[in-house]
């Protein structure tokens, strides 16, 4: 049960896609051709008519990774998890800031600080925050060059789905609605590692329990309720917790800063989810939008696990689902490599010379190559992300672990560098 196939007819123009065992056999048939390896995508050779059905593209934002579904009515018929890069992006500003202070404070000619004179446009986000509004724009653009996308539906984390049912509802029959209590167990969950807070068991049913207990003053913000397991909240029960752990400070201090501190995960996708929504109201698509709430909601009611792309698939107002993939694509964005001409070390001294050249032989490091052997010790078949020399000798990087010494006269690419590296 593995992703449906991508259809272009001569002209490029978009088809419906199709099940994996029917492009088997349009293409062992000679009727089509591989037209793109990632996502995988089928021209046909000659013209024929049908009747275009349109299809739904549903987006769960996440700091690390984004799901994305394509569903045919009710049937999700294409998933993807897209997997950024954020963190890369900041260490790399961070080790380029430190390199710049050092070098301002040695004994060189003065460089004054520059704080007063950069303005930033209005609604600037943080280049690691920015790139993940890119990174999934760019995939929405690419998915509807290839399928025929009539909408879109994103999940927008404090999207009041309540009001909008029923805009007179107010008071406790609001508190008390639909899908109470969804985001906040959520937010829970995610802060607190999906484990007990005392003792770190996992893989057990969880309940919410009040650090400073009610009965003694305690609130029901969610800075002061964190996840116990039965045995712990029951061994707890209303006492302080600095009583319930006063033989473990470590512990109590670990719990008492977790507490306090905002979920940065969280704080990302508050972020960058309006730019994401006006982005993609740029498509001329129209876009719908539903809570982290609600998708847990229907995701609980259809009985299905907690992934990425099955949480992107259940986004907005769902009913019943037939999922008929269960090979998700799994994308992770590296980038395009460093464009700094001289490599450093920990202490910003250079190290080695970075050449200017990138293509080697034909080939570029990101390339997806298949490579048969046929005379030496490495005599099989492999295929992985290319990694060039000058010298012609390439390693590859297979699912299995990196081959060295691979000449380029046998590899052949399939899949040129795009930023993107892909698995299943």
């Amino acid at each position: 049960m593995s992703n449906f196939v991508f259809v272009l007819d001569t002209n490029k123009q978009r088809l419906n896609p199709v099940h994996p065992g029917e492009a088997r056999r349009l293409l062992n048939q000679g009727k089509a051709a591989v037209f793109r390896q990632y996502p995988f995508t089928i021209i046909l050779k000659q013209e024929v008519k049908a009747e275009v059905r349109p299809l739904q593209l549903k987006i769960d934002p996440g700091s690390r990774t984004t799901g994305l579904a394509i569903l045919n009515g009710s049937q999700v018929i294409w998933a993807a998890e897209l997997t950024h890069r954020g963190q890369a992006i900041k260490d790399a500003l961070l080790g380029r800031r430190q390199l710049r202070r050092a070098r301002r404070n040695r004994k060189t000619r003065y460089r004054a600080p520059r704080f007063l004179n950069r303005a930033r446009a209005e609604g600037w986000l943080a280049p690691s925050l920015m790139h993940r509004v890119k990174t999934t724009l760019t995939w929405v653009n690419r998915l509807c060059r290839y399928a025929p996308i009539a909408g879109i539906s994103q999940e927008l984390v404090r999207f009041d789905t309540q009001a909008i049912q029923n805009p007179e509802i107010s008071g406790t029959e609001y508190q008390q609605g639909t899908l109470a209590g969804y985001e906040v167990r959520e937010y829970l969950l995610e802060k607190w590692g999906r484990k007990c807070a005392y003792c770190k068991a996992k893989n057990t049913p969880l309940q919410i329990e009040h650090i400073q207990p009610r009965s003694k003053g305690g609130s029901d913000r969610v800075a002061n309720l964190t996840l116990a397991c039965e045995p712990c909240n029951g061994a707890k029960s209303n006492l302080p917790v600095q009583e319930f752990l006063s033989g473990k400070p470590d512990l109590l201090k670990c719990i008492l800063a977790q507490a306090k501190a905002p979920l940065k995960d969280a704080a990302a996708v508050n972020s960058t989810r309006w730019a994401l929504f006006k982005a993609l109201k740029g498509t001329e698509l129209p876009v719908t939008t539903g809570s982290g709430g609600q998708t847990k909601y229907n995701r609980t009611n259809l009985g299905l696990p907690k992934t990425h792309w099955l949480d992107a698939a259940c986004v907005g107002k769902v009913e019943q689902l037939q999922i008929l993939t269960t090979q998700p694509l799994l994308i992770r964005a590296t980038g395009h490599g460093s464009r700094q001409m001289c490599g450093t070390n920990k202490y910003g001294f250079p190290t080695r010379h970075r050449s200017r050249v990138q293509i080697h032989k034909g080939f570029q490091t990101g390339d997806i190559v298949v490579a048969t052997v046929t005379a030496g010790k490495k005599i099989g078949s492999y295929l992985g992300r290319v990694l060039c020399r000058a010298s012609g000798s390439f390693d590859i990087a297979t699912k299995t672990g990196r081959v060295a010494g691979i000449s380029h006269k046998y590899c052949k690419p399939i899949h040129k560098k795009d930023g993107y590296a892909y698995a299943f």
